[in-house]
């Protein structure tokens, strides 16, 4: 019986080859992962390609800046970043004040603005409430997301027994007085506004912190958040 004869280039062509791919594995695994991560890019990326117009900051703005004529701008933005609340007409925030700063380019949306857009997104029926702690220096430590609790004291510990008692959990701070980074719904002054701290609140809490400073003494305690 004759014998099959290999073919030594064939085989030769083949040992090349796999020793090709095994020098450069690291090479081609590479360029893989680039061709996916291209792929995935692709897929993030309006098929149309399609943009939209919207006004957005002209230059750096801080919070609490009443916006005029000059510091807005109309430009293209994409579709998908041309959020429901963003607006295309300047003239609808000549005279707005910022809740937050905004960078230059920035999309201004109705949640950037001193008004209902700063409760977004909180329970139906949250209402800010203005009150005044006891201890004016526990405003160095507040800032606008901050959490807090609310502990309303009586008495002196003396002719009259202290009595403290948590009237708020967990509440949000909207604005801190002489904050320039808070929002600007309030004066951004000493004065009447001095002290002053405006927390978002249920209406329940807020027929208790309402008269909390004429019955007592109010302290805010630093808390986090909570599952």
């Amino acid at each position: 019986m004759a014998l099959s004869k290999r073919t030594p280039s064939r085989y030769s062509l083949a040992n090349r080859l796999r020793r090709f791919l095994f020098r450069r594995r690291r090479l081609l695994a590479m360029l893989l992962m680039c061709a996916a991560a291209g792929l995935t890019v692709q897929q993030l990326i309006p098929a149309d390609g399609q943009r939209t117009l919207a006004v957005v900051a002209g230059t750096d703005l801080p919070a609490g800046v009443v916006l005029n004529a000059s510091h807005l701008t109309v430009d293209e933005v994409p579709t998908g970043s041309a959020v429901a609340t963003a607006f295309a007409d300047p003239e609808e925030l000549i005279g707005e004040q910022l809740a937050t700063p905004l960078v230059k380019g920035s999309t201004v949306e109705s949640t950037s603005l001193v008004g209902p857009g700063l409760l977004t997104g909180t329970a139906p029926g949250t209402v800010a409430v203005p009150v005044r702690p006891a201890d004016p220096s526990v405003l160095e430590l507040l800032a606008p997301g901050q959490l807090v609790d609310v502990v309303h004291s009586t008495g002196n510990g003396y002719e009259v027994d202290s009595t403290n008692t948590v009237i708020a959990n967990h509440v949000a701070v909207l604005w801190v007085a002489g904050d320039q980074s808070s929002a600007g719904a309030w004066p951004q002054s000493s004065g009447s506004a001095g002290g002053l701290v405006v927390i978002a609140a249920t209406p329940e809490q807020s027929t208790a912190l309402a008269g909390a400073s004429s019955s007592g003494k109010v302290h805010l305690v630093l808390t986090s958040a909570t599952d």
